[in-house]
C-alpha cells in the first residue's frame, strides 16, 4: 500500500465573520483572526508568548532617552502581487494610520510619532514627540501592519501583504481561503498549502463541524458544555486558555438614566459574576472588577468592589429617583458568550427592578448600531484587543464615558520613564473605572480551544487577537 501523502490542507472553525480583511481599518477582532501573521505583517510582531519579536524588521535599537526607534529591515521580502517591499511603504503605512482622515482603529498608536524618516531602503527612523513605553508593543499589533501604496484601498476585499499565506477567495457568509506564499522569506518554514476559515456562529454546529471532520481546529469554541465530551472523544486536543477579552456588560454612559453613577452602581450590584460564568461559560473565565486582564501586570483586584447585593442595588435606584426600577434594551451579539449570558444577566437585573427587554443583533448589526451609531441602552461583548484600558479616555467611544481624572492617569502613564510607576498608575486607572462604574465587568474571556490531536503548534493563549496558523502542522 503507498504510504499516505503528508495533509497540507487546513480547516479553522470561527464563530464571526469578519466584516472585511484590512487589519488598518476596522476594529473587529475577526479581521485579525484571520489577517494577522498569516496575510500581513508588521515591522515587529506579538509572539505566542505576548512578546514583541522580529517581523518585517530583523532587528531595532532605542536611543537612551526613548524618543527615537531605529528599524532595519529584512532584504528581498516582496508583497503578493510582487511588488518589493521598502522602507518607503513603512512610512506609508504608518503616516495613513495618523493621519487627519485615518479610519485606523488604534490611531492613537500613533499619535507619538513625530516624524518618520527613510535613510536608505533597508532603514526607519521613528521619531517621537513623548515618550511612548508601548510603542513597540502597539506596533505589533494588526492596525500597525504595512501595506502597499498600490493595493492599500483595496484591501478590504482583496487584500495583498507580505505574509506567508495569500488570498484566494472569499466566500461570503461561509468561509476565506488563503493558499501559501511560495515567494515568502521563511516558506521552508510554513508546512500548510491551504488554510480555509469557515463562519460557524451557532455553537451546536461548531461541535458538529468537529465530530465530523469539517473542521480541524477552533481556536475559541462557543460551546463551552462540550468541552468534556470532545475530550472524551480521543480524536481531539481540548486546551482552554487566556485570551485578553475583557467581557463586559457595556453601558451608555450618555443616556437617561445610566448617566447617574447611582444607576450604574445599581447595575453592579446586581450582576452575579460566578452566576454568569456558571450558567454562559460553563465554569469558565475569571471574574474581572474592572477593565483589565488578571493575567497582566498591575492588575488589581476589584471584584469585590460592587459584591451582589439586589437590596443594595434597589437602594441605589430608589436614591437615583427610579424606586420601582425602569425598562431598558439590551442588544446581544451573536457569540455565546453574549447570548448565553444576556440572558442570566437579564435575569439577575429583573430582580432588582430593571426590566430588560433582549434584543439579539447580527455582528454588522452591532459594529454599525451599537459601537458605531451608539445607538443602545445595554449590551455585552469582550474587548479582545491587549492593554485596552486606554479606549476610557476617549470622549466618543461608545461607552459615553468622560473623565478628567482618568485622562490625567493615563497621560502619565504615556509619560512614565519606569515599569513600577506605569503599573501603580494603571492600579489608579482600574480603581476609577471601578467607581465610576462605567460598565458592567464582567470575566476575562477563555480560550477554549479544541483541535485535532494530529496537529502541532497551535496556539494556547491568545496574546493578540490572532489565529496564526504559520507555524501550524500536521504530525
Amino acid at each position: 500500500m503507498a504510504a499516505a501523502q503528508p495533509k497540507d490542507r487546513l480547516t479553522v472553525g470561527m464563530g464571526l465573520e469578519p466584516p472585511h480583511l484590512d487589519p488598518t481599518g476596522g476594529a473587529a477582532a475577526a479581521i485579525d483572526e484571520v489577517t494577522y501573521a498569516n496575510l500581513f505583517e508588521g515591522v515587529v510582531r506579538i509572539d505566542r508568548s505576548g512578546k514583541v519579536a522580529p517581523q518585517l524588521a530583523r532587528s531595532w535599537t532605542v536611543s537612551p532617552d526613548g524618543l527615537t526607534h531605529t528599524f532595519e529591515l529584512q532584504p528581498n521580502v516582496a508583497f503578493h502581487d510582487g511588488t518589493p517591499f521598502t522602507a518607503a511603504d513603512v512610512k506609508f503605512s504608518w503616516d495613513r494610520a495618523r493621519a487627519a482622515d485615518s479610519v485606523n482603529a488604534q490611531k492613537r498608536y500613533f499619535a507619538a510619532i513625530a516624524d518618520i524618516a527613510t535613510p536608505d531602503a533597508g532603514k526607519v527612523v521613528v521619531r517621537l514627540s513623548r515618550r511612548d513605553g508601548y510603542f513597540l508593543f502597539n506596533m505589533g499589533s494588526g492596525d500597525a501592519a504595512i501595506v502597499s501604496p498600490k493595493t492599500a484601498e483595496a484591501n478590504k476585499t482583496a487584500p495583498v501583504g507580505t505574509g506567508p499565506f495569500k488570498f484566494e477567495r472569499w466566500a461570503k457568509g461561509d468561509r476565506v481561503v488563503l493558499v501559501k506564499n511560495d515567494a515568502h522569506r521563511d516558506a521552508g518554514q510554513v508546512k500548510l498549502r491551504q488554510v480555509t476559515f469557515r463562519f460557524i456562529g451557532d455553537p451546536s454546529a461548531q461541535v458538529a463541524s468537529l465530530l465530523a471532520g469539517d473542521v480541524d481546529l477552533w481556536p475559541n469554541i462557543g460551546a463551552a458544555e462540550a468541552l468534556g465530551r470532545l475530550r472524551a472523544d480521543g480524536r481531539f486536543t481540548v486546551q482552554p486558555g487566556q485570551t485578553e477579552g475583557e467581557t463586559i456588560l457595556a453601558i451608555n454612559n450618555r443616556k437617561k438614566p445610566f448617566d447617574d453613577v447611582r444607576v450604574r452602581r445599581a447595575i453592579s450590584h446586581a450582576i452575579d459574576r460566578k452566576a454568569i460564568i456558571d450558567g454562559a461559560m460553563q465554569g469558565f473565565g475569571t471574574p474581572i472588577g474592572s477593565h483589565f486582564s488578571p493575567a497582566a501586570p498591575g492588575h488589581v483586584d476589584l471584584t469585590g468592589t460592587y459584591p451582589h447585593d439586589v437590596a443594595k442595588a434597589k437602594a441605589l435606584l430608589a436614591e437615583a429617583g427610579l424606586p420601582g426600577g425602569f425598562e431598558a434594551t439590551l442588544k446581544l451579539p451573536p457569540p455565546a458568550y453574549a447570548r448565553r449570558g444576556g440572558e442570566v444577566v437579564a435575569a439577575q437585573l429583573a430582580q432588582a427592578g430593571i426590566r430588560v427587554k433582549i434584543e439579539p443583533v447580527e455582528w454588522a448589526q452591532w459594529l454599525a448600531t451599537v459601537f458605531r451609531g451608539r445607538d443602545y441602552d445595554l449590551t455585552i461583548v469582550s474587548h479582545t484587543e491587549p492593554m485596552d484600558i486606554e479606549i476610557y479616555s476617549r470622549d466618543d467611544y461608545y461607552f459615553g464615558y468622560s473623565s478628567d481624572r482618568f485622562k490625567g492617569v493615563m497621560a502619565a502613564i504615556d509619560a512614565a520613564r519606569d515599569e513600577a510607576a506605569r503599573t501603580r498608575l494603571f492600579g489608579d486607572a482600574q480603581r476609577i473605572l471601578a467607581e465610576d462604574a462605567v460598565n458592567g465587568f464582567l470575566f476575562q474571556l477563555p480560550k477554549l480551544g479544541v483541535w485535532n490531536r494530529n496537529l502541532v503548534g497551535v496556539w494556547e493563549n491568545s496574546p493578540v487577537q490572532a489565529n496564526d496558523v504559520t507555524g501550524v502542522a500536521w504530525k
